[in-house]
């Protein structure tokens, strides 16, 4: 079962089906999911870790489905609701078939290797003259057309990047960290190609949390400090005027101010909306028909009050709330941890919470309220818990606080 959603995964995040048209066709990710449900009813080893973030989840699906269906403009809103309880749907079957810290990584190690994969065939794509040009520069693009936007490519890789760090820190194998350096060095390497402001601020700033965080943080500022010259001017010209426009506007051309203005207004223009209607909003995916705009929000807090209402807020501050308590509760599991058993689970809590922050960050500059990022992390959380949970148990085993269990699974049928 494992397998299988890797494969999803795949197919979600670099969609081949939408560069290969013949696969689209026949809705090959339809028939794919639609055989991984089947599996997971007949095959499937199944439980339900019982967790608050279940609930949260349940909260904002409702207020979207009633903000949607409150909507002057739903069939705008169809493809993104759809979309999105597919997604929740995914996560149901992720908590429910991955039970162990084994699993656990491996789902994680699966979500990593899914953006290598795509970073892999974007860069190919690139190279080979695939790209557009905008804000006057040549910019790299994903392959899908559903995220291939520069800015949600550099997103998507960006978002990435904790997970890969946690998969270095927790591994022996001196190959496999290679290759983690080697993703990140190629996520580097998109995200400056693209062109993406909001993706090189993000980057930096992630680089800056993860030198900090490091024990040989004064070595690793010190390499940062010489070898980030070095790769900005591996950057073609363009691209360098592009990013120098972050902190001096005015060496740009104007689209590059209009643009960066672009976000405060979307920010305005979703007060206006929720003014207009507080309690659901305009309905999802309605911005454009509502705003008469040609544009989305680019803004993820004028997203959320315009096209969600007073009611999609709360629901959404809700569920940051139970990721932040469901991190803490995690990491404070590993105060009485006797064993190795919990540092995978601390550390993965850590890394959710390291890109959520950057979902948040990058939600200033981008509407990215229905990413698939946030259902994916709530699985990690819900598994992390879990597994946090048994190794307690098996610890209080280890030590004689209760009797020794023969197996995990009297152990988590105490929990059960």
């Amino acid at each position: 079962m494992q397998w299988l959603l890797i494969g999803y995964m795949f197919l979600f995040i670099d969609r081949p089906f939408e560069v290969w048209p013949i696969l689209g066709d026949i809705h090959l990710e339809r028939i794919y999911f639609l055989g991984m449900i089947g599996y997971w009813l007949i095959f499937a080893n199944k439980t339900l870790p019982l967790s608050r973030v279940h609930s949260a989840l349940l909260a904002f699906a409702s207020a979207l489905l009633i903000s949607w269906s409150l909507s002057r403009w739903p069939g705008s809103g169809q493809p993104i609701v759809e979309n999105w309880l597919k997604i929740l749907a995914f996560y149901a079957l992720i908590v429910t078939s991955v039970r162990d810290v084994q699993g656990l990584r491996f789902l994680v190690w699966g979500f990593v290797g899914s953006v290598f994969l795509y970073e892999v065939h974007s860069l190919r794509e690139y190279l080979g003259g695939r790209h557009t040009y905008r804000m006057g520069i040549v910019r790299m693009l994903g392959v899908d057309d559903t995220q291939g936007d520069p800015n949600s490519f550099g997103a998507t890789v960006l978002f990435a990047l904790p997970f890969a760090i946690l998969l270095y820190q927790t591994t022996t194998h001196r190959l496999a960290k290679f290759y983690y350096v080697g993703f990140s060095l190629l996520t580097f390497t998109c995200i400056g190609l693209t062109g993406s402001r909001s993706s090189f601020l993000g980057l930096s700033i992630w680089l800056m949390i993860e030198v900090f965080r490091s024990r040989h943080r004064w070595l690793a500022l010190s390499a940062c400090i010489m070898l980030a010259p070095v790769g900005f001017q591996l950057l073609p010209e363009s691209l360098q005027t592009r990013f120098e426009t972050i902190i001096s506007p005015e060496v740009g051309p104007e689209s590059a101010r209009e643009s960066s203005e672009g976000r405060l207004i979307g920010l305005s223009q979703g007060v206006d909306l929720f003014l207009d209607n507080p309690f659901s909003g305009c309905g999802p995916g309605a911005w454009r028909p509502a705003t008469h705009s040609l544009i989305e929000s680019h803004n993820l807090y004028g997203q959320v009050i315009g096209e969600l209402g007073a009611l999609g807020a709360l629901a959404f501050l809700i569920l940051l709330l139970i990721y932040f308590l469901e991190i803490r509760k995690i990491r404070s599991a590993a105060a009485w941890e006797i064993s190795d058993r919990l540092s995978f689970p601390k550390k993965l809590a850590e890394a959710v919470g390291l890109s959520l922050f950057l979902l948040l960050l990058e939600g200033n500059f981008g509407h990215n309220l229905y990413r698939y990022n946030w259902l994916w992390y709530a699985t990690f959380l819900v598994i992390a818990r879990r597994c946090s949970m048994v190794s307690n148990v098996a610890s209080e085993f280890d030590t004689g606080q209760i009797p020794l269990a023969e197996n995990e699974s009297e152990i988590e049928s105490i929990l059960e």
